[in-house]
């Protein structure tokens, strides 16, 4: 799992109650505790006074103290009213980080008409500001800390952060060129380096083939990756010479992932691996993505930057699926077929025993992963560019158990109106591939897309 840091504004006016701040204050932090995945950097009453920001002597010691730590991203909260400019400096000097505010209730009505509080009042000052700054933000309301709804955007707000860090300045490997068929896996590297920072590492699959074919038979990197294999997967229909293929292929990928720090890569799975290796890649390319680097079929470039946001938004703790939109059921409502060749990861399957690895679908090679994927709620990517304009689709649907068997990786998918998301695939012109992922990731990944300037389309 992915732990993300985010710095976390106290926002405090002088005039006003410390001691109801302080209790504030207290209780946010508490709540941040209980919520998985992310490491709270707060300043203390070493730092600032009572821990707060209300000066712009207090907000320069924030800044230095949250620029050391490392921070992914920021949560502003006024315990009070908040000092406007101390806070505005915070977040204007981590523009380029996520950021969400939230204003706090008041407990009671005030007595004499004295205000304890004033949040309700001094947040929009904060809002204001951030507007005019054009910094991005999100807002999650006017809470108690202990409310579920708060607890929610904070935990979404998590996810945003991993998909930010994690995409921002992303190396992207592609491993020979698209097929000639399929225009509709080209990509702009100009457009990724001016919005997202983001370096394209291109490889040739002969030089693929010069990794694998360094090893010797017993050498232990090849036997810990066979033996890795054949413990998780039913690989009696391959011959042992199958097997080592398998083995060197991923030993490969995995090489030049490191090597160059991928994040994800576009594969040029057939026809030039199938050639040269004499094995398809679809079940070693399950493995990798596993293993936290996304592998996309086809060459298609922009699929896996939509595994690598769906990946960070679940903090790198369940691997996607790279699917196509394959046809509607022709008898089960709002249903349609989300299928590859076999790629899939093994460890979401939701068939009983271990996962065969056999033929591919269209031809003898070997290397496919044949399982139907698990049941449960699934969320639905689709990242598309059109003359350096990004969107991304984003919605959601749930994975339904069907009998029956099929070539390659699958799963039946029901979504509230098929019609419509299919209505909006074709207007929006987004392509037949996409990733799918278990669980709910919609707001995690549309807040990030929103505050990279990626368009969101949700259906």
């Amino acid at each position: 799992m992915d732990r993300i840091k985010i710095g976390f504004v106290p926002a405090h006016r002088q005039s006003l109650s410390e001691d109801w701040a302080s209790q504030l204050r207290k209780r946010c932090l508490d709540v941040f505790s209980k919520i998985p995945g992310f490491e709270i950097v707060v300043p203390d009453e070493s730092l600032t006074q009572k821990g707060f920001v209300r000066n712009n002597a207090e907000a320069e010691k924030v800044i230095s103290f949250f620029r050391e730590k490392g921070i992914d991203g920021l949560i502003i909260g006024t315990m009070t009213f908040g000092d406007e400019i101390s806070t505005l400096s915070v977040a204007t000097a981590f523009r380029d980080k996520p950021q969400l505010l939230f204003a706090t209730k008041e407990s009671e009505l005030p007595p004499c008409g004295t205000r304890i509080s004033d949040s309700f009042c001094g947040t929009l000052s904060i809002a204001s500001g951030l507007n005019r700054r054009q910094i991005p933000f999100i807002f999650a309301g006017l809470v108690f800390p202990e409310e579920k709804n708060f607890q929610k955007y904070v935990s979404d707000f998590v996810g945003t952060c991993s998909v930010v860090k994690g995409f921002i300045g992303a190396k992207i490997g592609t491993v020979g060129p698209r097929p000639d068929a399929f225009e509709t896996c080209i990509y702009s590297e100009d457009a990724m380096i001016k919005q997202f920072d983001q370096r394209v590492v291109p490889t040739g699959v002969p030089e693929l083939l010069a990794r694998g074919s360094t090893l010797k038979k017993d050498d232990p990197a090849l036997k810990k990756i066979t033996k890795e294999m054949k413990s998780e997967t039913d690989m009696s229909g391959l011959s042992e010479e199958s097997i080592e293929k398998l083995a060197r292929l991923e030993f490969a990928f995995k090489q030049f992932a490191g090597e160059k720090g991928l994040s994800a890569m576009a594969i040029q799975c057939y026809p030039a691996i199938e050639m040269l290796f004499h094995v398809v890649p679809c079940y070693v390319m399950g493995k990798i993505t596993t293993a936290g680097v996304m592998a996309s079929c086809e060459g298609d470039l922009y699929g896996s930057l939509a595994m690598l946001v769906q990946y960070k938004a679940s903090l790198s703790t369940t691997p996607p699926h790279f699917m196509d939109w394959t046809l509607q059921h022709p008898e089960e409502k709002n249903t349609f077929l989300a299928w590859h060749c076999g790629n899939g990861p093994v460890t979401l399957s939701g068939e009983k025993g271990k996962v065969p690895i056999t033929c591919h679908y269209m031809g003898p090679d070997m290397g496919t992963a044949e399982f139907q994927l698990k049941s449960g709620v699934v969320t639905l990517s689709s990242l598309q560019e059109d003359g350096g304009y990004f969107k991304m689709l984003v919605t959601k649907g749930k994975s339904v158990k069907q009998d029956g068997k099929m070539k390659g990786s699958w799963s039946w998918v029901k979504v509230p109106d098929l019609d419509n998301l299919y209505r909006t695939l074709i207007t929006e012109g987004f392509v037949h591939h996409a990733s799918l992922i278990h669980g709910d990731y919609t707001q995690s990944i549309g807040d990030a897309c929103e505050i990279m300037g990626i368009e969101v389309i949700e259906v």
